[in-house]
């Protein structure tokens, strides 16, 4: 293989030069193919879209971790469903407050070829005390569990394939069920300029669950599109809105480095340009 083609969007795709292919089979869920790039480093695809590169992995982790814990505050229960790779359970832990992550995979092969020929993106947060992996549907976890939680982020792939039950009003109601009172859930959402209708879907949809729901944005280069829309549900809407100042405090007193989040990135993901809004069934 000298190139890999990702044909995700409708008459477009993008194109990767491929120096090496490290592993590439059909797990019980999904194809699955790692290899390494002159630009990206590592990529790992999923059914052919590319879901983590080890050069810009950092973005898309950085802002579906930091933003709603350092929004929450005092977090220590968080649940990570999907994010089999590593990097949201990596971030996660660097939180001191956070006693316990719960990571639900569904596919344990990729969790087993990520450390394999990924480990920089883990580094090690599998071995953490605090992880607990556990390898199941999400939509059965959110819908039996006992446990709450503070954070709920959902690291999932498009709605396509394994993927698409993340996208209901189900499995959003079932997160609802157990989060803590004011808990977050945080979403992957798809690039809106190519998948709009993704905007459209999970608002309406999480609507009907949260009364405080929405998008924040960031940029991933291997995500091709521009803004990232990251969904966003809460039933407290100071947590959306909570102050630079508290989001400096608690950042400092955290002492986490970062490459793309900080408390002025955290707060200006949260205004969308119109041709987002506009994709909302209704006033936000």
């Amino acid at each position: 293989m000298k190139r890999f083609d990702e044909i995700l969007h409708h008459g477009y795709s993008q194109s990767f030069e491929v120096t090496r292919v490290l592993f590439q089979e059909k797990t019980e869920h999904q194809d699955l193919i790692i290899f390494e790039t002159p630009k990206f480093g590592r990529v790992l695809a999923l059914d052919n879209i590319v879901q983590v590169t080890t050069t810009d992995e950092f973005i898309y982790h950085e802002m579906m971790t930091h933003v709603p814990i350092f929004g929450k505050g005092n977090v220590s229960d968080v649940l990570i469903i999907g994010g089999g790779d590593g990097g949201i359970l990596r971030e996660v832990l660097r939180h001191q407050s956070v006693q316990k992550a719960t990571l639900v995979e569904i596919d344990s092969s990729v969790v087993d070829l990520c450390q394999m020929h990924l480990p920089e993106i883990s580094n090690g947060a599998f071995d953490n005390r605090r992880t607990h992996l556990i390898i199941d549907d999400g939509v059965k976890f959110v819908a039996e569990t006992d446990q709450r939680f503070d954070v709920i982020i959902v690291d999932s792939t498009d709605p396509l394939g394994p993927g698409e039950v993340l996208f209901t009003e189900n499995f959003y109601a079932g997160c609802h069920r157990c989060l803590k009172d004011g808990g977050v859930l945080v979403t992957q959402n798809g690039v809106p300029f190519f998948q709009g209708h993704e905007v459209t879907d999970t608002f309406a949809r999480m609507g009907k669950t949260f009364s405080d729901n929405g998008f924040y944005t960031a940029v991933v280069p291997s995500y091709i599109g521009g803004f990232m829309a990251l969904g966003w549900g809460c039933d407290d809407v100071s947590v959306k809105n909570v102050s630079l100042s508290i989001l400096h405090d608690r950042f400092a007193k955290a002492n986490i480095a970062t490459r793309y989040y900080t408390p002025e990135m955290h707060k200006a993901a949260f205004a969308l340009p119109p041709f987002i809004t506009d994709f909302m069934p209704y006033p936000v």
